[in-house]
């Protein structure tokens, strides 16, 4: 929704405030402090009113896709189960420009489509709370209202339990971490332990009478308990880029980051499994969120709903007080020897072949092999494959080896000098123009 918009909406519901038009979409948050200058809003919350108000124009939309459509009212109709407003109890201009699309669209919806089984009881009852609670103020006639009537209710949805909503969770994290062949802790594991626990525990007092008997007769000796086995060290993992967990993202949404100039903050898609850590549902998938220092250097259009590649296995890091999950491939030139890095650019995000879908697998020609979970700092391995990162002459991605000191000779004999980037089985990652030009 464009930021004249924002302000139209003002002058619709609030017209007894004055309000200058923004400058930006960005001024979303503004404009909520302008309307409800009683609360304050966190950093969290100042992205997802800037993504809130992106989303509104797809809501009831009669040109949107039906499929994606009711996907999207799916998603929201789940998302206010447990909340009152869109950020939980707090106001905001998201809320007016959600409810300016929604309710043109719930006029026209059947009984069964409000409350039957299958309804989105969630989304009429937050319509009916934004056009007549007084924590918003709307002024909005009431023949233009909902017209909702609250003793008619068709089906009544069981109240979300917390507790349960958190084992649901679980359960989906361990289903997603059963199809990916990694080993859980489960309520068995501890039944076991607890019963081997009690075997021993059981062991050692029979051993103590019988060593006290045997005492006591002055006939048996006491009885040497066997070494414990040593522990093998842990098998060093061989230094490649496949340790490096790339994989196609989708950016579905992305806006500048509400403390910094530099920062943008990205909704993207990287095929992660629901109940995944450090992700998030949004318009229906499962996202992670993503600062990149892009602002200034590639424009914000150039970020919206587009294919990237991304790096999945850095540790999380807060940045100016939004966490980050990942981060954006891009290209810049390489700096000379004693070069300063000023960050002035020319950047180029790289871009994965168009029929790439989110969450596919990206590696270099040549290194085979599976990602760690989460790189340790420690071991440092993305800054030493990075320095290998580059760009070719015909605009392909690639890692040379002899760039990397620590796989010349031996450690990256039998490897191609040049290995391509490519989707997994399928096709090249590639920048728009810079040639020679160093990843990161």
């Amino acid at each position: 929704m464009a930021s004249t918009s924002l302000n139209g909406l003002i002058k619709q519901y609030f017209p007894a405030t004055q309000s200058s038009p923004p400058s930006s979409e960005s001024d979303a948050v503004e404009l909520s402090r302008t309307l409800f200058p009683n609360e304050h809003y966190t950093d969290n919350e100042k992205v997802e009113i800037g993504q809130w108000v992106a989303t509104s124009g797809h809501l009831g939309s009669p040109n949107e896709d039906e499929a994606k459509g009711a996907d999207r009212l799916s998603s929201l109709n789940t998302h206010l189960s447990t909340r009152t407003t869109l950020l939980g109890h707090k106001p905001s201009i998201a809320d007016v420009a959600v409810y300016s699309h929604l309710a043109p669209a719930i006029k026209t919806w059947t009984e069964e489509q409000r409350t039957g089984e299958r309804g989105h009881h969630h989304i009429v009852r937050y319509v009916d709370f934004v056009q007549n609670a007084p924590l918003f103020g709307m002024s909005i006639k009431d023949e233009d209202k909902v017209a909702i009537d609250p003793n008619k209710i068709l089906f009544t949805p069981k109240p979300i339990d917390p507790k349960e909503e958190k084992e649901r969770k679980k359960k989906k994290r361990e289903a997603a971490g059963a199809a990916e062949g990694k080993a859980l802790v489960t309520d068995q594991n501890k039944k076991d332990k607890v019963k081997d626990t009690a075997t021993c525990a059981k062991e050692a007092v029979k051993d103590a009478a019988s060593g006290g008997a045997a005492a006591a007769a002055g006939k048996k000796e006491k009885k040497e308990k066997p070494p414990k086995p040593q522990k093998q060290p842990a098998k060093e993992t061989a230094l490649s880029p496949a340790l490096i967990d790339l994989r196609v993202g989708h950016i579905l949404k992305a806006v500048a980051h509400p403390n910094a100039d530099s920062l943008y903050v990205s909704t993207i898609a990287v095929g992660d499994a629901p109940g995944t850590d450090n992700t998030s549902e949004y318009e229906g998938q499962v996202v992670r969120t993503v600062c990149s220092g892009l602002n200034g250097l590639v424009p914000l259009a150039e970020m919206q709903n587009r294919k990237i590649v991304a790096v999945c296995n850095l540790k999380p890091v807060t940045m100016r007080g939004i966490k980050s999950a990942a981060m954006v491939l891009a290209a810049s030139p390489r700096l000379a020897e004693g070069e300063a890095d000023n960050h002035a650019g020319p950047v180029e995000l790289v871009s994965p072949p168009t029929e790439a879908k989110a969450g596919e697998r990206i590696l270099f020609d040549g290194w085979e092999g599976e990602p760690e979970g989460v790189l340790n700092p420690k071991k440092k391995v993305w800054e030493m494959c990075q320095v290998g990162f580059m760009t070719t002459e015909d605009l392909g991605v690639a890692f040379e080896v002899g760039r990397v000191e620590q796989l010349k000779g031996e450690a990256g004999e039998g490897k191609p000098a040049l290995g391509r980037l490519r989707v997994k089985g399928g096709g090249e990652c590639r920048v728009k123009s810079l040639k020679g030009a160093t990843v990161r």
